[in-house]
C-alpha cells in the first residue's frame, strides 16, 4: 500500500478513511431498512403526488408530500397564495446511489410542522456527469417555484436541504444565479438552506477509492 502523502498530509488509506462514511457507521444498512419500513405508512398518512416529471429524462421526477386533505389552490391567477412554505430535499448517496423513494420518512417531520415537502430524484453518476446532476436539481427547483401554487405551496417561501452528496447539491443550488436560467426566476428564489454533512471539497474525490465508481474528471 502506498503510504506517501497524497493530499494535505493524508496517505491513501487515511484519505480513503475520511470519505468512507459506511465504515464509520457499520449499522447503516439497518438504519436505511428502518426508513424503508415507514414508507407505506407515510403514503397512507399524507396526501401525495408521486413521480411528477420536472424534466425530459426518466430519472427527472419528484414526489410532493402534503397534509391530508391537501390545501386548495387559489381561486384565480395572481391571488395571494397563503400557501405553505416548501422544503425541497436533495438526497445523498455519493451521487451514485439512493433514490427519492428512500426518503419518504422525511414527511413525518415536515408536514406536521406546516411545510410541504418535495423530494427530488435525479440521474446518478456515472450514467451522467456531476454537471448534469446539478442541472437536473436546478430544474427541479425551477419547476417547484413555477408550480408551487398548484399544490398549495408558497413560491416565495422556498427552502432547500440535503445530506451528504445532497448537501453539496444544496450548496450548488444556493450559489446559483437563477435569473440566468429563466427571466421569471428571481435571484432570491431560495430563502434558506440546510446542507447536512455535505461533501464540499471535491478536489480529493478523484484520489479516493470511490473514483472507480464516480469517474470524476479534474
Amino acid at each position: 500500500m502506498n503510504d506517501a502523502p497524497l493530499y494535505q498530509g493524508y496517505d491513501q488509506a487515511g484519505l480513503d478513511a475520511q470519505y468512507n462514511n459506511r465504515a464509520r457507521v457499520p449499522e447503516h444498512a439497518d438504519i436505511h431498512a428502518g426508513y424503508q419500513a415507514q414508507a407505506d405508512a407515510v403514503l397512507a398518512d399524507f396526501d401525495t403526488r408521486l413521480d411528477v416529471s420536472y424534466g425530459p429524462s426518466a430519472e427527472e421526477t419528484l414526489d410532493i408530500y402534503l397534509p391530508k386533505p391537501a390545501p386548495p389552490a387559489p381561486a384565480k391567477e395572481g391571488a395571494p397564495t397563503g400557501g405553505m412554505p416548501i422544503n425541497v430535499f436533495l438526497h445523498g448517496g455519493y451521487w451514485f446511489s439512493r433514490h427519492k423513494n428512500d426518503y419518504r420518512f422525511l414527511a413525518r417531520g415536515m408536514i406536521p410542522s406546516g411545510a410541504a415537502l418535495i423530494v427530488v430524484n435525479y440521474a446518478l453518476v456515472p450514467s451522467v456527469d456531476l454537471d448534469e446532476v446539478v442541472r437536473q436539481c436546478r430544474a427541479a427547483i425551477a419547476w417547484t417555484y413555477r408550480n408551487a401554487v398548484d399544490f398549495g405551496g408558497d413560491p416565495n417561501r422556498l427552502f432547500v436541504s440535503g445530506h451528504s452528496a445532497g448537501g453539496h447539491l444544496t450548496a450548488m443550488m444556493m450559489s446559483t444565479v437563477w435569473p440566468a436560467l429563466g427571466d421569471d426566476l428571481p435571484d432570491n428564489i431560495i430563502k434558506g438552506g440546510c446542507a447536512l454533512s455535505g461533501i464540499f471539497d471535491l478536489a480529493p474525490v478523484p484520489l479516493i477509492y470511490m473514483q472507480e465508481t464516480l469517474q470524476f474528471t479534474p
